[in-house]
């Protein structure tokens, strides 16, 4: 039998401003620093599967690259999604997909850290 794998259990986006980017993270979604993160890099303590902000790997360049992460779709859950969207409207945050019906309750996608398509869904 082949080996398999689990499933994800790490997402980071790449981003040349590691500190702009965590600073989005904590002010506009709420989210907390974990303990310790390495020197390259933001971890927060997100469940179930951790999430980072990272400085760019070698022999990436994202200069000239309008909308990273085009083709990767990340969700995050969120009991609150309408109050969320309403926070982000308020805070000048550009709505990419308007708030929705989904099988996986109201969701909406917004511009995240430089660029990223970022998607909120939940009760």
């Amino acid at each position: 039998m082949p080996v398999a794998i689990d499933g994800p259990d790490f997402a980071a986006l790449q981003v040349h401003d590691v500190e702009a980017a965590a600073a989005f993270c904590e002010q506009h979604l709420g989210l907390r620093r974990a303990a310790v993160s390495p020197p390259h890099a933001v971890v927060f303590d997100t469940q179930p599967i951790p999430f980072a902000v990272r400085e760019l790997l070698p022999g990436v360049d994202l200069a000239d690259v309008p909308r990273p992460g085009l083709g990767m779709v990340l969700w995050f859950r969120t009991p609150h999604a309408h109050q969320l969207h309403d926070q982000l409207v308020a805070a000048g945050i550009k709505i990419l997909t308007p708030m929705t019906d989904s099988p996986f309750g109201p969701m909406f996608s917004f511009e995240g850290p430089e660029g990223y398509t970022l998607t909120a869904h939940g009760g």
